[in-house]
């Protein structure tokens, strides 16, 4: 489960999830429905990997979800699937979507940037959440 919150002039990204590897997917589905108004309807016709090393579980899913900003920034590429690893040294993911067509995709906000402001990654008695603001 994932969903946005409002943070000032900034909006927030939340997640809960049973384990590592799904919170990390779920808060990149809750960045690209931060993007993209039906994020349902990107395809995953293109597939990528992303591989990330660290040891710091906050600082991971900041790198994570900014190298997925950047590929959509640079490569304007929209992504609707997660499959990710998380291990102790870092993570590996396969990532899935498509080029952003204007015809079919309307974006919703303009994400500017992942920011470090009040970021968490913590084991809750449910399993596991996570919050990050991103600058839009």
């Amino acid at each position: 489960m994932h969903e946005l919150f409002e943070h000032t002039a900034d909006l927030g990204l939340r997640a809960h999830a049973t384990d590592l590897d799904t919170l990390f997917a779920e808060m990149a589905e809750c960045l690209f429905s931060a993007i993209v108004e039906e994020a349902s309807s990107v395809q995953p016709a293109v597939e990528q990997t992303v591989e990330l090393t660290g040891t710091d579980r906050e600082y991971l899913l900041f790198d994570f979800l900014r190298e997925l900003l950047y590929r959509f920034d640079s490569g304007h590429l929209l992504f609707s699937r997660f499959e990710v690893r998380v291990r102790d040294d870092g993570l590996t993911a396969t990532v899935r979507g498509e080029p952003l067509d204007p015809a079919r995709h309307v974006l919703s906000h303009e994400v500017k940037a992942i920011t470090y402001h009040e970021l968490k990654v913590e084991q809750t008695p449910d399993g596991w959440l996570a919050e990050v603001i991103v600058d839009i």
